[in-house]
């Protein structure tokens, strides 16, 4: 599966932390950006992670900001996206099984690194039931 990332600087951190990781667990993995902590505009790598999923470059996108709320409603703005925020596995996982959910969003100041890692593998490996 082809997944994107992107993050601002809030969250390039544990975005780094989780390219990596799912780059380990075989999925073929894309980061958008930021590259550093310098401050950017989170809307901006919201759309550009929103554009990639909706015309198909990845099948999956995740996006990491402060609280996981901001660059979610930026790529949401995008037609064919739907980002959920996820606070852990549970809710990541039935973002896709209940909601069809092609991107999920994590807030770096709110989870921890181990929730993080898996949300993503949730969120990643779960499929939609339909409904």
């Amino acid at each position: 599966m082809k997944v994107v990332f992107g993050s601002d600087h809030a969250g390039f951190a544990l975005k780094q932390h989780l390219v990596a990781l799912a780059a380990a667990d075989g999925f073929e993995v894309t980061d958008l950006g930021t590259d550093s902590s310098e401050s950017v505009d989170y809307p901006d790598l919201g759309a550009l992670v929103g554009r990639a999923v909706a015309n198909g470059e990845a099948e999956r996108g995740v996006l990491i900001c402060g609280s996981g709320n901001g660059i979610a409603i930026a790529a949401n703005k995008i037609n064919g996206v739907r980002c959920a925020v996820a606070h852990d596995a549970t809710s990541a996982r039935l973002a896709v099984e209940h909601n069809d959910a092609n991107i999920c969003s994590f807030g770096a100041r709110f989870i921890g690194e181990q929730t993080a890692e898996d949300s993503v593998r949730a969120f990643l490996t779960a499929t939609f039931t339909g409904g």
